[in-house]
C-alpha cells in the first residue's frame, strides 16, 4: 500500500514549488523530504519530478499523481471536519481567512450571520495576503477565504470560487470637506482631495478608469492598502474616500462622513473560496445565503 506520508510530502512540494519551501511549511529538513520523495518514486517505479536547471517540474505521471493526491487530502479534510462535528456538545469550529484588501465592515457583514444563526460555533478568523490564505486553504487549515476576486489563474489550488454578489461604490467625505464642494456630483470631485485605495485592490483600476471616462482630475492626497487607515485620514478631513455602498450608512454613523454621491460603475465583487464545489459547511451556507440578500 502507498505510504500516505510520502504522498503528502510529494503533494506539498508540488504545491509549494520547491523542496525547501515545502520543508519550511512542514517544519522538517529538505533532506528528509528528498529521501521520502525517493522512496515514493521507488515504490511507484517512476519519477514524479524532473530537474530543469535548479527547478523541479512535475513529470506527466507526477501531474496525474498530484491530481489524485489533491482529491485524497481534500477528502481527508472533509472527513476530519465531519468527525469533529459529530459531538453536538462541541462547538462547530469555523476557520476563515479574510483577504486584507476586503473592507473590515464588509467582512463583518459577511461573517456575522454565521455567529448570529449558529448557536454553538467558534469562529477563528485570520487576515492576510490572498496567496498566503489560499495556501492555508489548500492545506485544510482554513474552511473558507473571503476575497474580492476569484482564485487567480496563476495559483495552483483545487478550490472553487463562489460569488457572494456585487455592489456599487459611494464617495464619502468629512462635513468640512463636503462644505467646500458643490452639489454637482461627480463633477464636484474634480480638483478635490482624494484618498485612493492601494494598487493591490481591484476597485482602484475601476476608479481610475471612471475618473478618466468622466474627465475628472482629483488631487490625490495619498494611497492606502489598509481600509482602516484610509478611514482615519478621511475622518480627519484629509480627503474623500470610496467605500462599498452597503456600508455607506455605517460609515456615516461611525465617522460622521457625508455621502457626496454614488455610482454602480465602480463595482465591488466578493467571493467565498472553498475547497468544496458544493457548499456543505453550515457556517459557509449561512454566509452565502445572507450575502445574497444584501448584495446584488
Amino acid at each position: 500500500m502507498i505510504n500516505y506520508k510520502h504522498l503528502h510530502y510529494f503533494w506539498m512540494v508540488a504545491k509549494e514549488g520547491s523542496i525547501v519551501a515545502a520543508a519550511e511549511r512542514l517544519n522538517v529538513t529538505p533532506h528528509t523530504i528528498s529521501a521520502q520523495l525517493g522512496l515514493l518514486d521507488d515504490y511507484l517505479g517512476c519519477s514524479l519530478f524532473t530537474k530543469v536547471g535548479r527547478q523541479l517540474e512535475l513529470t506527466e505521471t507526477g501531474h496525474m499523481v498530484l491530481s489524485y493526491a489533491t482529491d485524497i487530502f481534500s477528502l481527508g479534510g472533509e472527513l476530519e471536519e465531519r468527525v469533529r462535528n459529530l459531538d453536538k456538545n462541541r462547538p462547530l469550529v469555523f476557520k476563515v481567512g479574510v483577504v486584507d484588501v476586503v473592507p473590515k465592515s464588509i467582512a463583518y457583514l459577511l461573517l456575522s450571520p454565521a455567529i448570529d444563526d449558529i448557536k454553538n460555533i467558534r469562529m477563528i478568523c485570520h487576515e492576510g495576503d490572498a496567496n498566503e490564505l489560499l495556501a492555508q486553504l489548500a492545506l485544510h487549515r482554513l474552511d473558507l477565504v473571503i476575497s474580492e476576486s476569484p482564485i487567480p489563474t496563476d495559483v495552483s489550488i483545487n478550490g472553487f470560487s463562489h460569488s457572494l454578489g456585487r455592489c456599487g461604490s459611494s464617495f464619502m467625505a468629512h462635513p468640512d470637506v463636503a462644505a467646500q464642494l458643490s452639489d454637482d456630483f461627480p463633477n464636484n470631485l474634480n480638483g478635490s482631495p482624494m484618498l485612493l485605495p492601494g494598487e493591490t485592490t481591484i476597485v482602484r483600476s475601476q476608479l481610475l478608469q471612471w475618473f478618466s471616462k468622466n474627465r475628472i482630475h482629483p488631487r490625490v492626497i495619498g494611497e492606502f492598502d489598509d481600509s482602516a487607515l484610509i478611514k482615519a485620514f478621511a475622518n480627519a478631513g484629509k480627503g474623500i474616500m470610496v467605500v462599498p455602498t452597503p456600508i455607506k450608512d455605517e460609515v456615516t454613523a461611525q465617522l460622521g462622513l457625508i455621502s457626496l454621491g454614488e455610482t454602480d460603475e465602480i463595482v465591488n465583487n466578493f467571493y467565498a473560496i472553498s475547497i468544496e464545489r458544493k457548499i456543505s459547511h453550515t457556517a459557509v451556507e449561512k454566509i452565502t445565503t445572507s450575502a445574497r440578500d444584501w448584495l446584488d
